[in-house]
């Protein structure tokens, strides 16, 4: 295990599903995750559930997953004004599956907001703007006054009445042993979800370090209320119906697909 290359998002969400590892763990935003997994330069890693629907060559670990069933929090577009009446929408190109369920929900609610990228370094605060993860959370505690927050969760439950799977483990086809791998990483996530506290505790203690002022009860609600670490009937429902949206949406061909679970 200790040779093993892992790779992890680097947000508070993931917590439940790396701590307690015994090898190395490499963090780092969705995006250069999935690049790096694509490459063969990572064997294992939890990344954006799009890359095994545009990459299926993956095995997922079975029943893992960072999900939500409802509103999620921290995949949001901060918005002023009448979410009907956003003519653009600043994309976060950190995670493909949080830009991507956006376009299918614009595309299924008949919303026409154009999506662009924004502009680096700018301290101008646009009208529209997606932001997902630990970002989602300062951005919702620093302009909770000057904002409204849409969540892609709470719409995503409302289009379809199904969880919404933002994460899942893959693992490239060449590693081997990938069964005991898959078994690691349940058994792992079944020890930290028995003990909440010490999450909590190694989270607070983290912002602290970085000057963030969030909270235990805060921290609480997000692990327990809002994200869901299972993937299971609904969420294997939930991730096919977003492929077949991104298909109808063409993001995605259409074509016939399957999980291959570990």
């Amino acid at each position: 295990m200790n040779s093993l290359r892992v790779g992890c998002v680097k947000y508070l969400n993931a917590r439940p599903l790396i701590r307690g590892w015994p090898g190395n763990v490499e963090f780092d935003h969705p995006s250069a995750l999935c690049q790096r997994l694509t490459k063969g330069q990572l064997d294992v890693a939890l990344v954006s559930s799009f890359e095994f629907l545009r990459n299926p060559i993956y095995r997922i670990v079975d029943d893992v997953s960072i999900s939500s069933d409802g509103p999620v929090y921290s995949v949001v577009v901060a918005h002023r004004g009448a979410i009907s009446e956003i003519e653009e929408i600043e994309i976060d190109p950190a995670s493909e599956t949080a830009v991507n369920l956006l376009r299918c929900l614009l595309g299924e609610l008949g919303l026409t907001a154009r999506l662009t990228g924004g502009v680096p370094g700018s301290a101008e605060l646009p009208r529209a703007r997606l932001i997902i993860g630990d970002q989602a959370i300062r951005f919702r505690q620093n302009h909770a006054g000057q904002f409204r927050f849409w969540d892609l969760g709470e719409q995503w439950k409302k289009l379809t009445g199904l969880p919404f799977v933002y994460a899942l483990w893959l693992i490239r086809p060449e590693v081997s042993d990938a069964k005991s791998i898959a078994q690691r990483l349940r058994g792992l996530r079944d020890k930290n979800l028995a003990d909440i506290p010490v999450i909590l505790s190694d989270a607070l203690a983290d912002a602290a370090d970085d000057k963030w002022a969030v909270t235990p009860e805060f921290l609480d609600r997000y692990y327990t209320e809002h994200l869901r670490f299972g993937f299971g009937t609904r969420e294997k429902q939930g991730l096919q119906t977003f492929a077949d949206l991104c298909a109808k949406h063409g993001m995605l061909p259409k074509r016939a697909r399957g999980f291959s679970l570990l």
